[in-house]
């Protein structure tokens, strides 16, 4: 039986405001899961778990949690005392608040056969986990649900651009940001062009037939006006890293935007026209536009040197990465807990919630850039790449390049046929879960 729990008796959806008795025609089968079974052609003497519980012969009643409800309205109508419900809401703190039970979440509530009094109560906080309630030993624990892996191969055509083209082949935001993150020192993805091509190679993690997360990107490949990029992953100095096909890394000193992936709104000119001071005086710095919340992250590893407000800045995070690179981060909503003079920041670390503060007319970041002490165009900037494929490493890079090469070869764009190459063996490349 695929996406249902062996042994659901009824479902029940709960509806109603909580009350000291909240469920308005409460019924369920009296038929137990040894039933169950039996129906289904299994033996009688086999077991039945759910959630990792043995629930042979006892009833299983699942619903979702209705607007207002709490643990106690829930479990009022199953006869549980308030006393345990109290001891229970006290112990579980720690392993899951009940003051977070919310709204339309799914629950179970096992009885055993011949009685209505609640013995496990489970809640689903999100698709893979749940935590369990044992209402008897008042034991509570959380635990995940099984998963399963699969690996996604897609390619596209660009029709628009990157994100809505990627996602009509169901591919996710958070590869695309990934995608974007890979190539973005070497592709504009401000002026990509219709008919540029791009191929990914991921992982899938499914719980229920549901897509709940996927893996970092593993093989990708992109070209933009004819000319390819590939991204091939290798293990060097103890670091799983990106190189295209001729050795040379994808990685950077710093990442190529402080968001992800977004658009730039305003760029660097040495005569722009203010619009709040409403004259002409230079911005020196690139406004990515991006709702009031987004995360801001640090493109390179630093060091905080400011962490405050100002009237024409608003809240802003500035970072030394070293006695050449310095960084700014203006007009955030909020500045990231942590943030002070002196604390230390890894590349892609959060920082700051995109805001207004300032001078500013709506949400926006202003991302300032200093070389050797004087501000710079970001854009035009060429950041150093991390070290090539080492000579020693040569022979090894070649062999796991021709293997990604036949696997993207494989790979087939919308309206084209499916290629008839074989497949070699996956890419053992680690998930880094």
């Amino acid at each position: 039986m695929k996406n249902k729990w062996i042994g659901i008796v009824a479902a029940i959806v709960l509806v109603g405001a909580a009350s000291s008795l909240p469920f308005l025609n409460f019924q369920f089968s009296e038929e137990s899961t040894a039933e169950i079974a039996d129906s289904e052609s299994k033996p009688k003497n086999e077991k039945v778990f759910l959630f990792g519980i043995d629930v042979t012969g006892l009833n299983i009643i699942e619903g979702t949690v209705a607007k207002n409800q709490t643990l106690g309205s829930i479990l009022a109508p199953f006869n549980v005392p308030y006393q345990i419900i109290d001891e229970i809401a006290k112990k579980s703190k720690n392993i899951f608040d009940v003051r977070g039970i919310a709204f339309n979440k799914k629950f179970t509530v096992i009885t055993p056969a011949d009685s209505t009094q609640a013995q496990f109560f489970i809640y689903e906080p999100n698709p893979a986990e749940y935590v369990v309630f044992n209402l008897d030993s008042i034991d509570i624990y959380k635990a995940e649900k099984p998963a399963e892996y699969r690996t996604k191969e897609v390619g596209g055509i660009i029709e628009s651009n990157l994100s809505s083209d990627m996602s009509k082949q169901d591919i996710t935001y958070d590869i695309v940001d990934q995608f974007a993150d890979l190539y973005g020192w070497s592709v504009d993805f401000g002026a990509l062009q219709k008919g540029d091509k791009f191929k990914v190679v991921y992982e899938e993690k499914l719980i229920d037939g549901v897509v709940v997360g996927v893996s970092d990107i593993k093989l990708a490949y992109f070209e933009h006006k004819g000319e390819q990029f590939h991204a091939i992953p290798f293990e060097q100095n103890g670091q799983m890293n990106f190189f295209d096909q001729n050795g040379n890394s994808l990685k950077k000193a710093f990442l190529r935007d402080p968001l992800k992936y977004t658009r730039i709104s305003s760029r660097y000119n040495l005569k722009r026209f203010h619009p709040v001071q409403k004259r002409y005086k230079a911005h020196l710095g690139t406004d990515y536009a991006a709702s009031t919340g987004t995360e801001i992250r640090s493109v390179g590893d630093g060091v905080v040197t400011d962490a405050k407000y100002t009237s024409a800045n608003g809240n802003y995070v500035k970072i030394k990465h070293n006695g050449t690179y310095t960084t700014q981060y203006l007009h955030m909503s909020k500045i990231a807990k942590g943030m002070k003079p002196g604390q230390r920041i890894k590349q892609g670390q959060v920082i700051g919630y995109v805001g207004s503060t300032g001078l500013a007319t709506g949400p926006h970041l202003c991302f300032r850039f200093w070389k050797n002490g004087k501000q710079e165009d970001w854009l035009k900037e060429k950041i150093p790449p991390s070290e090539p494929i080492l000579a020693a490493n040569l022979v090894s890079f070649t062999a796991k390049k021709s293997e990604a090469l036949d696997l993207l070869a494989t790979i087939s764009l919308p309206g084209e046929p499916k290629k008839l190459i074989a497949k070699k063996s996956p890419i053992p490349i680690p998930s880094g879960d």
